[in-house]
């Protein structure tokens, strides 16, 4: 059975959805717009809603809704509006701290009744230090080597209070067990934490942990610590090897190879007809002008945006080689490896690049058949839905293409399960040692 999340960025995920759609450009801070988007997908029985989170919009200004509000307290919202389907959101372990990240997500799952997640991004966009106190937005190694130990300490107080910690018991004045509960006097490179969490474990034990680097250091993380791989990927076979790879380091690291999920991103332009889904894809496109498209490719592979000939192939003797490349390496590889297999221009390559994921257009059936053929061929345990333009984008899912995976099988017909881990067919994690606080 296909999993799915709707990731759902600003009015949403192509660059010219806020001019295309109808409504308010304000929209985006209205909380009206989250419940109802809340509300719609849980109607469809998405698994979960996966909200993606920019800290700063420095590199784009006021071009667009970019900025987004906090994932953590737009989810709390979301969740006093539903009742069964997931909360995903992203936080950066290169701009947060691990005691307050633990804090709020673990808030989260209780308010939710079990139903969180964590995006974990080791964060790339080199503009957020400017709010952080300023200097040298750290190197890939870096950012990866401060979110390994980050993790470690978020598993660490998230499993600070046992099961069976919190007793209280009124008669005999005892409200916890304090041999239940544990310091975790974590000492590291980055981080110094006492711990515990202030409050008892979550419904879950430990939120879902998704993860979003498909470079080398971000595979040997994933393998480690994720419970699902968010990951850009355009080609089935590029998809085929991703998933195995994976498998392959989760076995390694003593862990049963389903116990990872990979959910490849997939920006949805949906039509009840071909023409129309093209109508919509031409609309969008018209909207936004060549210019943005461009410069935002440009950024995901380390090239100054006049170096791009429209026209001609991409240039790959002027891109900075990957060592040296600050970005995302996983989309870079991504796009770099479509281009070259379509032999595709600059300009061809703008309008097929999804903004980083693949991007499939059509009626339901075409794109059910694009997710049932990478299914069977071992690519995917299902997708991240990229929703084009909201709130109709997400409507068309839900009334159109969720309908059409029912009807073949590949899709559930309703929620089975009250916390998200049991949705997405996740076993739960082993705690952290009691050992391990000593």
């Amino acid at each position: 059975m296909i999993i799915t999340a709707a990731l759902m960025h600003g009015l949403g995920i192509h660059l010219g959805a806020w001019m295309a759609r109808e409504g308010e450009a304000s929209d985006y801070v209205s909380p009206r717009f989250y419940a109802d988007l809340a509300r719609k997908a849980e109607a469809g029985k998405l698994h979960a809603v996966f909200l993606a989170e920019q800290i700063t919009n420095q590199e784009n200004g006021v071009e667009r809704p970019c900025g987004t509000l906090d994932a953590v307290t737009v989810l709390s919202f979301m969740a006093a509006c539903t009742q069964r389907i997931g909360l995903v959101g992203t936080a950066s372990t290169t701009y947060n701290v691990p005691y307050e990240l633990a804090r709020r997500f673990a808030t989260l799952d209780h308010l939710s009744g079990g139903r969180t997640g964590w995006n974990s991004i080791a964060t790339q966009n080199p503009h957020t230090m400017a709010q952080f106190g300023g200097g040298e937005h750290p190197d890939h190694l870096a950012r990866y080597e401060r979110a390994d130990e980050f993790i470690e300490v978020v598993l660490k107080l998230w499993d600070s209070w046992e099961e069976g910690s919190l007793v209280g018991d009124k008669a005999n004045a005892v409200f916890g067990r304090a041999d239940k509960v544990h310091d975790i006097d974590h000492v590291g490179e980055f981080f110094q934490v006492k711990g515990p969490l202030p409050f008892a474990r979550t419904p879950q034990g430990r939120p879902v942990i998704f993860q979003a680097g498909s470079s080398p250091l971000g595979r040997e993380q994933a393998a480690r610590f994720a419970d699902c791989v968010f990951t850009a990927q355009h080609l089935v076979e590029d998809a085929v090897d991703f998933r195995s790879d994976m498998r392959r380091r989760v076995v390694e690291t003593g862990r049963d190879a389903d116990s990872i999920k990979i959910l490849p991103g997939m920006s949805l332009i949906l039509g009840e007809t071909e023409e129309k889904a093209w109508d919509r894809k031409k609309r969008l496109e018209e909207v936004l002008g060549t210019g943005p498209n461009i410069a935002k490719l440009a950024r995901r592979l380390g090239v100054a945006p006049e170096a791009l000939d429209l026209d001609a192939p991409l240039p790959i003797d002027k891109l900075v080689p990957e060592a040296e490349f600050k970005g995302s390496i996983g989309f870079r590889r991504s796009i770099l490896n479509l281009a070259a297999k379509e032999k595709l221009t600059v300009r061809e390559l703008s309008l097929r690049y999804g903004g980083g994921h693949q991007e499939v257009i059509g009626t339901p059936e075409q794109v059910a058949d694009h997710m049932e053929a990478w299914m069977k061929a071992g690519a995917a345990d299902g997708f991240t839905l990229m929703i084009d333009m909201l709130p109709s984008g997400l409507d068309d899912a839900v009334d159109i293409l969720i309908p059409e995976l029912q009807r073949r099988g590949l899709f559930h017909d309703d929620y089975e399960h009250a916390m998200l881990r049991d949705s997405l067919g996740l076993a739960a994690r082993s705690p952290v040692a009691a050992s391990a606080f000593a």
